[in-house]
């Protein structure tokens, strides 16, 4: 106790001692009591007054706080599950890995949503299709027949958990990319929901064969799909005619040729999949002349790559059980059918016509997409034998994938009453 300093203050009743920066005391004059009380209650009894009254006269949409001021002071606002609002808000959303370490799990009546990246030709209608009509949910889905889309909303509450072609529709652009999604999807649901929400946001995907993936869209350009009405959509604006040249000059591209298919250099089905996958910003767009192409390339397989990785879940369509059961325990929801794994594509008999340089010319235009399959293959397999030993009722979970109690599969639902079309914008 020695070296403590010693400070000797002689206070009257009248005064109050305030210990100033410099480690001064100066001695103030002190208010008399009943004057204090007077003042204190006055305050409280004006706070009070203020706090009723514009939570009263204040509409929601005037008083409720913008993005910016959510995002001022992070770590003092939290969603009440250990994460800071900062990362509720962030581009990629929950990643698979906090879903999974953390014991994150996927919270329908609070402001969790599901966000599907729907790609071009990788079974995506078919598992948007699974989505809407075959999950085992407390409120299923609603379908009605005038209406090409359905009502997938909370246990209690008409907002959506899901967005995606055939819930919300095509709100950030036909097949919108990662690019487009991340940049709009909070800024839609908003208008949609008519207020601001902090939300979290579950990314996923699927993604296919490359060669075959191409062959399935260069068929269906020829049957007269040109997905004319995709935005593009990067940095703030679409993307220019200068940028993105039309490969055909007529209407559509209806009967071309596959080398016809192949020799156009804008031609966005070449690594389609890498590109919707990437940030495209990193790459300045569209703007082939921001960045040597060897090096544009190489920035975007790694966006991608770190992308598809962050994402809460995707599946490969060559592996329909696999894709299935790690999409069920990952986010703990029972899909009331098996998917059905249908290897006799249309791109599959096109394979066999193909001449040894075709193929060659096909996987030179997709070497990001191979590289991309590749690794995507590799972390699925590694995502589904992690998920297998922790399952000590993974035999006969996997055996009876998509069999639940009191459910008989597929519903009568007749989804061919519901347009099918995905070359235009007004799904």
């Amino acid at each position: 106790m020695k070296d403590l300093k010693s400070v000797s203050v002689q206070a009257i009743d009248s005064d109050i001692a305030l210990l100033l920066p410099s480690g001064v005391y100066e001695i103030k004059p002190m208010e008399p009591k009943s004057r204090l009380k007077s003042v204190a209650f006055f305050c409280v009894a004006l706070a009070l007054s203020g706090i009723v009254g514009f939570g009263y006269f204040c509409p929601d949409r005037v008083c409720a706080l913008s993005k910016r001021d959510l995002m001022i002071s992070p770590a003092a606002i939290s969603d009440g599950m250990g994460k800071p609002l900062s990362h509720l808000n962030s581009k990629n959303g929950l990643s698979y890995d906090e879903m999974i370490n953390d014991e994150f799990a996927f919270d329908m009546d609070s402001h969790d949503v599901m966000v599907f990246l729907h790609m071009q030709k990788t079974g995506g209608t078919s598992f948007g299709k699974h989505l809407v009509h075959d999950l085992d949910l407390k409120r299923p889905c609603t379908c009605p027949i005038v209406r090409k889309r359905c009502y997938c909303f909370r246990p209690h509450s008409n907002q959506s958990w899901l967005f995606s072609r055939y819930t919300t529709g095509w709100k950030c652009g036909l097949h919108a990319d990662w690019t487009e999604l991340t940049s709009c999807v909070d800024e839609k649901l908003d208008e949609m929901e008519g207020h601001i929400a902090r939300r979290r946001y579950f990314y996923i995907t699927l993604l296919r064969e490359p060669v075959a993936r191409y062959l399935s869209e260069y068929r269906h350009v020829q049957r007269g799909a040109t997905w004319k009405a995709a935005r593009h959509y990067c940095s703030g604006r679409s993307a220019t005619s200068e940028e993105l040249p039309q490969c055909f000059d007529s209407e559509t591209w209806e009967g071309v040729s596959l080398d016809e298919f192949m020799a156009c250099e804008a031609n966005l089905a070449s690594n389609r999949q890498t590109r919707m996958l990437s940030d495209l910003e990193l790459v300045g767009c569209y703007n082939s002349d921001y960045m040597p192409k060897a090096e544009r390339d190489r920035v975007m397989l790694a966006s991608a790559k770190k992308n598809l990785a962050s994402m809460s879940y995707f599946g490969l369509t060559e592996f329909q059980k696999i894709s299935q059961y790690i999409f069920e325990e990952t986010f703990n929801l029972r899909f009331a059918i098996p998917f059905e794994q249908n290897n006799a594509t249309v791109s599959s008999s096109t394979i066999t016509t193909l001449s040894s340089q075709q193929a060659a010319r096909i996987a030179h235009l997709n070497a990001l997409d191979l590289e991309l399959y590749d690794f995507a293959k590799k972390l699925l397999f590694e995502r589904f034998n992690k998920l297998k030993a922790r399952d000590a009722n993974f035999g006969q979970r996997f055996k009876h994938l998509g069999e639940l109690p009191f459910k008989n599969g597929v519903t009568e639902f007749d989804w061919d009453k519901l347009s099918d079309d995905t070359t235009d914008g007004t799904i």
